[in-house]
């Protein structure tokens, strides 16, 4: 190699050293992820739907990823404690939560005073639907629709079981004893297995809840008298949605979801990831499946869809829990 030649190419190496020494660890690539387990907090016990998404995604994403994802139970008030918990972990791509819509969207008005900021200190990565929630009473109680058990209530002492304080069925209760001056007490739980438990065996007199944790009981003495959302649930065709039962108010039209967030600041490509093999996995044969039990018939979206949902549906969740004026603290 000529001698110029030679001088060039090393006064070349010469300064890419230099420059790695001043960018130090930027300089490096960034080490491959996942490289090491993925964790998936649940902020609900086992049983419910909330981990049963978490715990068949979660399967499937260990075997695109090639890491074990573990499933991590922390139920307790209010989902607060789950979601903490990842709110305060590294935002590295290996520590998420999953728990209902109304645990995130509405607890910033439920609780004056909120261990972390659900604006600043988490992001959205998909919602996996829940599907019309099923209204179950007493199999006891002489009431076939919504109208007949409002009217049953306004007489006798009723409470209505909730799988969170602040929930979809705490809103409802609230709402209904709003609007037809009813006394019904919500009753809260850790999930949906006790829940529904008590209502068939008396000890509550109604609940809200998804399907498959309704229909273990259904022959077991509960029975369902409507259904929210704006569709009738696919298992449950011949039994009416509240709206169709002359409920007008927004609430009963709403459906919620099961986010999975992440701790803000989470790479833009993680988060993205995560949300693809959401959408991948609800196209296999285990994810329809878990549809048909629960009776769902939507799936999650991509991460730029979630996003603009979550910007459309979070403001009308929260302003329905400001208006009912629901606190917990």
């Amino acid at each position: 190699m000529p001698t110029n030649n030679r001088r060039h190419v090393l006064k070349i190496a010469a300064t890419a050293l230099g420059m790695a020494a001043l960018l130090g660890p930027a300089w490096a690539q960034a080490p491959a992820w996942p490289a090491k387990p993925i964790k998936i907090v649940v902020a609900f016990p086992p049983g419910g739907l909330t981990d049963a998404y978490a715990r068949n995604y979660g399967e499937y994403l260990s075997t695109k990823l090639g890491v074990p994802v573990v499933i991590e139970n922390k139920p307790g008030a209010g989902a607060i404690i789950g979601i903490d918990a990842v709110a305060k972990s590294p935002a590295d791509g290996y520590t998420f939560v999953m728990s209902t819509s109304g645990t995130f969207w509405q607890n910033r008005i439920l609780y004056s005073k909120l261990p972390y900021n659900l604006d600043k200190d988490l992001t959205p990565v998909t919602v996996f639907p829940s599907g019309p929630l099923v209204v179950g009473i007493n199999d006891k109680i002489p009431a076939k629709n919504m109208p007949e058990f409002v009217a049953w209530a306004k007489k006798n002492p009723t409470s209505m079981g909730t799988y969170a304080p602040g929930s979809y069925p705490h809103m409802l209760a609230d709402q209904t004893n709003r609007q037809h001056a009813t006394s019904i007490q919500s009753v809260h739980y850790k999930g949906e297995a006790a829940m529904w438990l008590d209502v068939a065996s008396g000890q509550s007199q109604v609940a809200v809840g998804s399907f498959q944790a309704f229909n273990a009981m259904a022959a077991r003495g509960v029975r369902a008298i409507g259904v929210t959302g704006s569709y009738r649930s696919p298992k449950l065709p011949d039994v009416p949605t509240l709206t169709e039962q002359g409920n007008t108010e927004k609430l009963v039209t709403l459906e919620g979801g099961l986010p999975l967030v992440a701790p803000a600041g989470t790479p833009e490509s993680i988060l993205k990831r995560m949300a693809d093999e959401a959408v991948a996995w609800s196209n296999t044969d285990k994810a329809a499946k878990l549809r048909e039990t629960f009776a769902i018939p939507n799936k999650p979206k991509n991460l730029a869809d979630t996003r603009k949902d979550w910007e459309g549906e979070v403001p009308v969740w929260i302003k329905l829990a400001v208006d009912l004026g629901i606190k917990l603290d």
